[in-house]
């Protein structure tokens, strides 16, 4: 409802390699440890974004968009949505490419502020589950 496969390919295949993975820390039980090792294996950059700046999966962490001292093609969000929106913004404000807002992660607010500045987004989507449902993407 928020991305049609053609957007979700395209931030998938053709937006960029390097992802920040906002809410990914090394606590394995979390989605967003396995999905950033998905996102790994399929050749993309994960950096961790989470107060704690912990390294996961090989890569330095940060505290926040802004810390991160290169650019970031697409800002994958699994944060509530009552923090999402905020997230959104951070993206447009560090030159992201696209927002991917994971599953249950909704704020259409956010959703109509992040396309009008330019930007791809997905919203209520997981990639991990696209990349293998939309392959071959390279």
């Amino acid at each position: 409802m928020y991305a049609d496969d053609e957007t979700v390919r395209r931030i998938l295949r053709d937006t960029g390699d390097t992802w920040a993975v906002v809410g990914l820390s090394t606590n394995r039980s979390r989605a967003a440890y396995g999905v950033a090792e998905v996102l790994k294996r399929f050749g993309k950059k994960v950096v961790p974004v989470h107060p704690k700046a912990e390294p996961v999966h090989g890569e330095q962490g940060y505290a926040s968009l802004a810390d991160i001292p290169f650019p970031v093609d697409v800002v994958d969000v699994f944060v509530n949505s009552d923090l999402a929106g905020g997230v959104a913004d951070e993206a447009v404000a560090a030159g992201a490419k696209a927002v991917w807002f994971q599953l249950g992660v909704i704020d259409e607010e956010a959703y109509e502020r992040t396309r009008a500045a330019g930007l791809a987004m997905v919203m209520d989507r997981c990639p991990a589950i696209e990349i293998p449902r939309l392959s071959p993407l390279r």
